[in-house]
């Protein structure tokens, strides 16, 4: 596909409630769409690295201007014809993958158009594996005022037949909260994400909650360590999931040897695009490690192509995609994301054979800055 135009938005997208994580806590989330043009069909992209370098290196600004001044350049008027071809000629630029990943989805978005195809199906055939169409998805709560007022939203969310709970874990928020919905459902899968907020020194306080039967710690060291994760995983029986810590192929490949976890978190835009989280899906499942698919509460855009994403078979534990009610008064893209119930009974997302497009006047009102390449 000969890339014609690049249009690139860098928006900030109100959220309903403030999202906080052991990181910090996020008003708006900052995301960069992408318009990638071939002839007469348009793909859209979406990476989220939100508004400050605090998940990540990155940024929705930084992005921007990285995507503008340097990656797109070098695909504009070139003929790009996979995913991995897209990778490698912006591959000399060094990291910035969430850079990356608005690009990267949006060549899959507009490949999904040229050939006809469902995006979910272009990612099985290049896994080399069939894809289904559907999918279920875990409930998740970041950190809010008291226990009291999450336990009610855990209750609901239970009976919901949410198949797993997710708590957002951080110093002042965490062992007290954790048993305390413990005790309120004492058999029900939760796991929690520490968002790197803890070290090595505080495997006392893990050894706590090894007593809790989670099904995962998800990244509870810092955000660029295997070692140390190795260390923490010989030390508990709650398995490890990394989130963070894995960004390419070559740390997911070191993750296995070292043992530094049991389960794998891939988001789209964390690895890089959706050609780097099927390499990284595949690589695991050859090592036996399940995967999930997260998300970075992109609008419904950027989140149906992580729903594409999370019908492959090794993402087996439910992922971290939400309906665009849960975040948004009014999503940026039509059609919004709404959950399912799948054939077993419980909330879920089936693969979209369509996917949703930025609506043109919501979009001028978020977006921040912008740029054209032609």
């Amino acid at each position: 596909m000969k890339i014609d135009r690049i249009d690139l938005f860098h928006v900030a997208m109100p959220l309903i409630s403030p999202w906080r994580t052991a990181y910090g806590e996020d008003a708006s989330i900052h995301a960069v769409l992408c318009r990638m043009t071939s002839g007469s069909l348009v793909g859209w992209g979406e990476s989220s690295p939100l508004a400050a370098p605090c998940y990540s290196p990155e940024w929705g600004g930084g992005i921007f201007a990285v995507c503008r001044d340097w990656l797109a350049p070098a695909l504009l008027g070139q003929d790009v014809t996979s995913g991995e071809d897209l990778q490698r000629r912006i591959g000399h630029f060094k990291g910035n993958p969430f850079a990356k990943a608005v690009l990267d989805t949006a060549w899959w978005s507009l490949a999904s158009r040229v050939q006809n195809k469902p995006v979910h199906e272009l990612l099985g055939a290049y896994a080399g594996c069939t894809p289904r169409d559907e999918v279920a998805v875990g409930a998740d709560f970041g950190v809010l005022d008291t226990v009291d007022e999450l336990l009610p939203c855990i209750d609901a969310a239970v009976k919901d037949r949410f198949p797993r709970i997710k708590l957002k874990f951080r110093p002042g928020w965490d062992l007290p909260m954790l048993r305390a919905v413990r005790e309120r459902h004492p058999t029900h899968p939760i796991h929690i994400d520490c968002n790197s907020g803890y070290r090595l020194s505080d495997l006392p306080l893990f050894q706590q909650v090894d007593e809790l039967n989670l099904a995962m710690i998800e990244q509870p060291l810092q955000h660029d360590d295997l070692v140390d994760h190795a260390q923490l995983q010989r030390s508990i029986r709650t398995p490890v999931c990394l989130d963070e810590s894995l960004i390419t192929l070559r740390q997911a490949q070191q993750a296995i040897a070292l043992g530094s976890c049991r389960y794998a978190n891939i988001k789209p835009g964390r690895v890089g695009g959706l050609t780097n989280a099927v390499q990284l899906h595949n690589e695991f499942q050859r090592a036996g490690i399940p995967c999930w698919v997260g998300g970075m509460l992109e609008s419904a855009a950027g989140a149906a192509l992580c729903v594409s994403l999370a019908m492959l078979p090794n993402f087996t534990y439910p992922a971290d995609i939400f309906p665009s009610s849960r975040f948004y008064h009014q999503d940026l893209s039509d059609p919004p994301l709404e959950l399912i119930r799948t054939r077993e009974g419980l909330p879920g997302v089936r693969a979209p054979r369509e996917l949703p497009e930025p609506n043109s006047d919501r979009l001028s009102r978020v977006t921040v800055q912008r740029a054209s390449l032609t």
